[in-house]
């Protein structure tokens, strides 16, 4: 048996996503067994972190920085912006390398059954961005999800005044996906976008 602080350190893991008890327990003991080239580095780390972390002003996403990392990255294109849910979707499509511009974090998305309305989301801080003009293109990265695209409808109906390019992901056949294994959502959103070979 551990001691209680060992017992509350495995619990403090296990409630981080993908990792279960068993999962918690082994690192637990992994960075015990290696405290000094694994627990004071990853200690060293979060203390430094919790310290700093702040949400940018400017585009919701979670840095040690406010304006954050991109936001003051001289390289990126003002002139496309992003929008998406949440910071871990900013991460995900930024990791990738792919889009040049710049993001913004809805903090959500808009949900009547979990009670989520617009004024819950950063959508007014989203059009008074591209009111402010030098945005030429807003490409909405919302998530295939019923939620997802009701947010995506909302947000193009708010912005269609604006004299931008209003685009949206594209929804279909995964790269790799065989049409066996797919739901008929994915199906039909791939039949509706096709395109000439």
């Amino acid at each position: 048996m551990a001691s209680q602080e060992i017992e509350a350190l495995a619990q403090a893991l296990a409630r981080l996503p993908g990792l279960g008890p068993r999962s918690a327990r082994r690192a637990v003991l992994h960075l015990m067994k290696r405290r000094q080239t694994s627990l004071d580095p990853l200690l060293a780390a979060l203390q430094s972190v919790s310290e700093r972390l702040s949400t940018c002003s400017t585009c919701g996403n979670l840095d040690t920085a406010d304006p954050c990392t991109i936001c003051r990255d001289p390289r990126r294109d003002d002139k496309s912006l992003c929008v998406v849910e949440e910071v871990a979707d900013l991460w995900a499509l930024d990791r990738s390398r792919l889009f040049p511009g710049r993001y913004h974090v809805l903090g959500g998305r808009l949900s009547a059954l979990d009670g989520v309305r617009p004024e819950d989301l950063a959508i007014d801080s989203l059009v008074a961005r591209v009111a402010a003009g030098g945005i030429d293109e807003v490409v909405l990265a919302m998530n295939a999800t019923l939620e997802g695209q009701t947010t995506a409808h909302y947000l193009a109906e708010r912005l269609e005044t604006f004299p931008i390019r209003l685009t949206q992901l594209a929804h279909g056949l995964p790269v790799g996906g065989e049409l066996d294994y797919l739901d008929e959502g994915t199906l039909a959103q791939a039949l509706r976008a096709r395109r000439p070979v």
